[in-house]
């Protein structure tokens, strides 16, 4: 997931509609706020960092109320643009410089970040005298898992929370993570049923290949027209996680119109992607052309450079690139289940490339000097927690292969969830768009009348 730690934005306006990103100002104005680094030692809470908050109050009014996106895995500037904010250890708030080794990047964790929240927010409200306001809480992906989860966790400090495309369950080790490739998997085979089952030829192809490695490496470097030709069995699987990591993510921002939210694509990716596969005519080249659409949307790369444009981590969807990455990395090798012990292939049209517990446990431990708590999202925001909740509102989009991961049912008549016909990831945060499907416009609407309940009550 390319899924956000401590840094965060703020959004002040009047209830009065979703404010469409094209009439939010640009350049958002920026401060800094005096955060504590480990909230939870009485012996470090006089280390302090400049935690970095994007806010807007065109449209705010005495009393009026606050609205409080939070932050992603990645930089700030980025998530403004498509709705969003950030947290710690993404973009500039770094209490350490540009350190993300051991022992600073220890501080970096669900349990700080919701604290950072909770500390900002009553900072903010007394220094533009805005005590009275109320505070709602949302966001998309990670940053909708953070909503929720602040709303769980401190009631009294927001109170509501809209979490779009949440994967809570998860993260938590609750559910079938293997259900997210079936997803993707869904996604091409609605699209065409002939796209999945060439798509899922190809990766087969690629295998057998793969058992000659003499002349199959060649032949697959070749064809595929990467930049550095595959060497060893590690290269190759290597590759087979960077050509799977475009689908996966084509499926996810798979939005009716161009964006360049995380790559740059075009309108219904999922759809040109399986044009492009369908007209190749042998297996490898199948691949390369189906990829190309989000690793060479410009059409400018001669060679793929699967290397750069994929790296490995604790979270088998992805962690991305950069210093952001280390950062996820890091949170998946502490709380996040983000690991599939399956390599039944069955159900997807990818080859076997399992992700397992011990497999994240020997990694994180070798990476970062850290054995991961699976048990502890569960134990902290398990399924039980969000029926004794209010005041959330979990959506989804049925193009979204994260949706598996996300609350799918009413858990009482104050935490209900929403399904977004024909939509990906978080597409109900984003502006809105002649093309949206029409589903996005009565979600939209749902939303904001539901979260005026919470206001006027």
């Amino acid at each position: 997931m390319v899924h956000q730690n401590r840094i965060l934005q703020l959004f002040l306006f009047i209830c009065t509609s979703f404010v469409s990103s094209s009439s939010i100002p640009w350049p958002p104005k920026e401060n800094y706020f005096d955060q504590t680094l480990d909230h939870f030692s009485f012996q470090a809470r006089n280390l302090t960092f400049k935690q970095r908050y994007l806010y807007e109050d065109k449209w705010f009014k005495p009393n009026g109320p606050i609205f409080f996106y939070c932050g992603n895995e990645g930089e700030i500037g980025g998530f403004w643009n498509n709705t969003g904010l950030v947290f710690e250890y993404y973009g500039k708030s770094l209490p350490f410089d540009k350190s993300f080794q051991q022992p600073y990047i220890q501080y970096l964790s669900i349990g700080q970040a919701l604290a950072d929240y909770a500390y900002l927010i009553e900072g903010i409200k007394n220094k533009f005298n805005m005590t009275r306001s109320p505070v709602v809480a949302f966001g998309g992906s990670y940053g909708g898992m953070l909503a929720a989860y602040m709303r769980a966790k401190y009631p009294h400090i927001v109170k509501g929370a809209l979490a779009a495309s949440a994967p809570v369950r998860w993260v938590a080790g609750e559910g079938n993570f293997h259900d997210f490739f079936e997803a993707v998997t869904k996604d091409y085979h609605d699209a065409d049923p002939k796209c999945s089952e060439k798509i899922k030829n190809a990766f087969t192809v690629a295998v057998q290949l793969s058992q000659k490695p003499d002349v199959g490496y060649k032949q697959l470097s070749e064809q595929l027209r990467l930049c550095q030709p595959i060497e060893n069995d590690f290269e190759f699987y290597w590759m087979l996680k960077w050509a799977r990591n475009a689908f996966v993510m084509m499926a996810m921002l798979d939005y009716p119109y161009k964006a360049s939210f995380m790559a740059s694509l075009p309108p219904n990716p999922v759809n040109v992607s399986c044009k492009n596969a369908l007209s190749a005519i042998d297996p490898i080249p199948t691949l390369r052309e189906a990829v190309g659409v989000f690793y060479n949307s410009s059409q400018s790369l001669m060679c793929f450079d699967y290397k750069t444009q994929f790296i490995e981590c604790a979270d088998i969807t992805g962690c991305g690139l950069g210093n952001d990455s280390l950062a996820w990395d890091f949170q998946s090798c502490t709380e996040m289940n983000l690991h599939d012990d399956s390599d039944s292939t069955t159900s997807d049209m990818f080859t076997s490339l399992p992700l397992t517990k011990q497999q994240v446990t020997s990694y994180c431990q070798q990476k970062w000097g850290v054995t991961p708590a699976f048990n502890q999202l569960s134990t902290f925001f398990g399924d039980y927690i969000w029926k004794t909740a209010s005041n959330i509102i979990f959506s989804n989009g049925n193009l979204d292969p994260w949706m598996g991961g996300g609350i799918l049912t009413d858990q009482s008549e104050k935490v209900i969830s929403l399904m977004l016909d024909g939509g990906a990831h978080h597409l109900d945060l984003r502006s809105p768009d002649p093309n949206d499907p029409p589903s996005a416009r009565q979600i939209r609407q749902i939303e904001v009348q539901t979260i005026r309940s919470w206001l006027d009550s």
